[in-house]
């Protein structure tokens, strides 16, 4: 590493405080806002040219995004207003690097101010290597950005059929129903969290948080995990893999299928396919009605829709022929997104276990110009 620079982060590049946009301001157009979060909206101006970085200063601390189109920097960010000649997508994976949160100086709101992060010792590579280390990470997240939008379009070729077969292919005589004709419903509940026994342990439990940034149909993990004990204080157990999880209150219409036997707490309704309509149909039905299920709902703080309500919404009955025929096309889609969230995951882990080590040097990438290859060495 002896061609790598030690130096302060504020040689590396130059940060500098977004600009002010209320959201009563933002007039319609297609720059992107760069919020703390990510893209927080869409205006007419823009602020920064791409390539750009930019990093939460206000709310959310640190998180690093890059644009690759000119966007507007939000007041809640702190962009990268000079490069130093570095590789514009390195500094970006080289940002993600960084606990910016022990740098908090807000009280109320957490806070980033750059004058406390510029002077932060740093090794930085050359460019070349810069170069190659960005081009193996880029790879993996635009694999995964391919993943991601094929599920989209697979999930949204699976709609579209169960669209035309059972909404505008309907048949009057098609027997009339409610929802607890067609499947099963079972809640849940929080084992009591001042007791340290119930948690921790190796039991999958889910909450509605767990699916608030979830991007797959699948669940595979849970954030928080419970004993033995803290199960036994949940009345629906242990669901089995397959069940469909739709939050039912704050808010209404997180889905997912779970890939995992899972217990749940009460913000969910948890749905089985055990009464001849298959998961895939059920799914596909909750997501296709969710604004007649959230009319059902009801509440002064915040909406909810009940298990009482959401098993007595009206439905209709295709003919069992004609959903398993219906199946026969549906499995292979979800099937294929099921591969292809394995495939994210897997690449996910990769790439998160790469950066760190390609940053410190600790894994080199080698590049060969004669060939025009990169690997990790």
């Amino acid at each position: 590493m002896g061609e790598w620079k030690e130096c302060k982060l504020g040689d590396v590049l130059t940060l500098q405080r977004g600009h002010d946009l209320p959201r009563t301001k933002m007039i319609d157009g297609n720059i992107p806002v760069a919020g703390s979060n990510g893209i927080i909206g869409y205006h007419n101006l823009s602020t920064t040219k791409a390539p750009g970085v930019t990093i939460g200063r206000s709310g959310n601390l640190g998180n690093a995004f890059f644009y690759n189109k000119d966007f507007w920097a939000h007041n809640t960010t702190l962009y990268v207003k000079d490069f130093k000649d570095n590789i514009e997508i390195f500094v970006y994976y080289f940002l993600k690097t960084f606990d910016f949160k022990q740098f908090n100086v807000g009280s109320a709101v957490p806070t980033l101010n750059r004058n406390h992060i510029h002077p932060i010792d740093v090794i930085i590579p050359p460019l070349p290597e810069q170069k190659a280390i960005a081009s193996v990470l880029s790879s993996l997240d635009d694999k995964i950005d391919l993943l991601h939008l094929q599920n989209k379009t697979l999930e949204a070729m699976a709609e579209t059929l169960f669209r035309q077969w059972f909404v505008e292919e309907a048949k009057d005589d098609w027997e009339e129903g409610v929802l607890n004709d067609i499947l099963s419903m079972k809640g849940g509940t929080t084992p009591s969290t001042k007791k340290s026994e119930y948690w921790d342990g190796e039991i999958c439990w889910t909450a509605p948080r767990d699916l608030s940034g979830n991007q797959h149909i699948y669940m595979f993990d849970t954030g928080r995990k419970i004993t033995e004990q803290g199960l036994a204080k949940i009345s629906s157990g242990l669901l089995p893999v397959g069940t469909i999880l739709l939050s039912s209150r704050a808010p209404i219409g997180y889905l997912a299928i779970t890939d995992i036997q899972v217990a749940i707490n009460q913000g969910y309704i948890a749905i089985l396919d055990n009464k001849g309509f298959s998961k895939y149909f059920l799914y596909l039905w909750v997501k296709n009605n969710i604004d007649y299920i959230i009319s059902n709902a009801n509440g002064s703080t915040f909406l909810e829709i009940s298990k009482s309500v959401f098993k007595g919404l009206e439905v209709q009955k295709p003919p069992a022929d004609l959903r398993n025929e219906f199946d026969e096309q549906a499995i292979p889609i979800f099937q294929k997104i099921k591969t292809n969230s394995i495939q994210i995951r897997t690449l996910e882990k990769l790439r998160d276990t790469l950066l760190p080590k390609l940053m410190s040097g600790e894994v080199r990438v080698k590049y060969d110009k004669k060939k025009e290859g990169r690997h990790a060495a």
